[in-house]
């Protein structure tokens, strides 16, 4: 990929996860930024859980879809901000064990869209397993912050 668009991609980035209720709501942490990829973590914790006590298919979701799109606000000047327009996630295996990590990354980078996916995996005894793929369309809005 080319030279950033944003020189300070990472703080802008970093500075709009600090603004997103949702993520702190399910405790994630965004562990890595860099020039076209993103990671958050979240740890497994009881209030995550679905029936069968594994992290529920939407908080999977919701990481996956943040870590794409961070990956995406990583390569977009200071004056623009992205939006998902659409995504389609596919399950691989329960999200079980201590902890998750989605690692966005884009694809294909676009003046008005960005094509991002994410990997997501559960880390159970210091072993990743994969357990969700994604991939998204993101929308570049310029001057709206």
């Amino acid at each position: 990929m080319s030279q950033p668009a944003n020189p300070d991609f990472e703080n802008m980035v970093r500075n709009s996860f600090a603004r997103q209720g949702a993520m702190s709501l399910i405790k994630a942490e965004l562990t890595s930024v860099t020039h076209g990829t993103a990671e958050i973590t979240v740890p497994h914790w009881e209030g995550l859980e679905q029936q069968h006590g594994y992290i529920h298919g939407g908080v999977v979701g919701m990481v996956a879809d943040s870590a794409a799109g961070y990956a995406a606000m990583s390569i977009i000047p200071r004056n623009a901000n992205v939006l998902s327009v659409e995504y389609k996630l596919n399950f691989a295996a329960p999200a079980q064990g201590e902890q998750l990590v989605a690692r966005g990354r884009v694809l294909r980078p676009g003046r008005t869209l960005i094509v991002s996916a994410a990997d997501v995996y559960s880390i159970e005894d210091g072993r990743e397993v994969l357990c969700a793929i994604m991939q998204q369309t993101i929308i570049v809005l310029y001057d709206k912050k």
